[in-house]
């Protein structure tokens, strides 16, 4: 299956160019979940503004994401950002590093603006899973990022555990079906020897699982509740933390996106066979020879 990037390959390939080649920029583009970004130079060519809209920002700045962004981007960082965006950088092209490597790595942090500010959450949960294990025992606050108008995030940390909870909406009878039938993967998949230090995985329809149970939800058949269990070793080495974090905000598009990968192969297979059976049929119809015949008296017969 095709793992869906962390990176914004706009702002990577245009930020790319701009510091090769200079030049005035004004651009607006969406990415995954709706969240927007613009990309301008206001000032002068060497000044390029980022800046990004998202819809559970308020959300993420009382978990930490502005001290996240701070960390990942000091100085870069504006104090007020542009008008109808939540959150904006400054890029001076002139001041990037002028190694490839660094720079490779500079634009790649760039492009990872999204997923940075997404990690708090993440991040403040495994802080708090370390002090109750310590502590031995207490559970953390349920944090809700509210990133879609009808799904949301929860995060929850223990002494044992993080919970991750995602809600997602079905659009039809379809996506169901399909949605339960790969969430069974996950759940099958664990059972291999080689990946069986995977999260655990749950699915539960309609009804809620029992750390959200007490929140005010919307029970309908289209809703699906998908649980990740992460365990320390999941998230103890800052690599492996890193990797964690990018790989479980990406689980809903993750998702959605191979049940529609799954229903496009559906439906090309279903093309073909009908194409196939259509020259079946074809070839089976009888050519009936056209021609003139006559009679013993001299008279002509058309035959059809």
């Amino acid at each position: 299956m095709i793992l869906l990037e962390s990176h914004n390959v706009i702002i990577q390939t245009t930020l790319g160019e701009k510091i090769t080649k200079p030049s005035s920029l004004d651009v607006s583009f969406v990415d995954y979940d709706g969240v927007r970004f613009h990309m301008s130079t206001p000032e002068r060519k060497t000044a390029l503004l980022l800046s990004m809209h998202i819809r559970c920002w308020d959300q993420l700045v009382q978990y930490g994401a502005l001290d996240v962004l701070k960390r990942e981007y000091g100085a870069l960082l504006q104090a007020s950002s542009e008008p109808e965006y939540n959150v904006s950088l400054e890029i001076d092209l002139e001041q990037v590093p002028s190694g490839a490597e660094e720079r490779e790595a500079f634009i790649m942090s760039i492009a990872l603006f999204k997923r940075n500010a997404l990690a708090a959450p993440f991040e403040l949960a495994f802080n708090t899973q370390k002090q109750l294990e310590a502590a031995g025992s207490g559970q953390g606050e349920l944090m809700e990022i509210h990133y879609r108008d009808e799904e949301a995030i929860y995060v929850q940390a223990s002494a044992d555990r993080v919970t991750v909870i995602f809600s997602t909406v079905f659009a039809d009878e379809t996506d169901r079906i399909f949605g339960k039938v790969f969430l069974q993967e996950f759940v099958d998949a664990r059972r291999q020897p080689a990946i069986q230090n995977a999260p655990q995985v749950l699915y539960s329809n309609r009804d809620p699982p029992l750390e959200i149970r007490h929140l005010t939800l919307r029970k309908s058949e289209d809703i699906g509740y998908v649980t990740f269990v992460l365990f320390p070793r999941h998230f103890s080495n800052p690599t492996v933390q890193q990797a964690t974090i990018s790989h479980i905000q990406l689980f809903r598009d993750y998702l959605h996106y191979h049940i529609k990968c799954s229903k496009a192969y559906m439906h090309s297979r279903m093309r073909h066979r009908v194409a196939e059976f259509q020259k079946v049929l074809n070839r089976a119809k009888q050519e009936v020879a056209t021609g003139e015949k006559k009679t013993v008296t001299g008279r002509t017969m058309m035959t059809r």
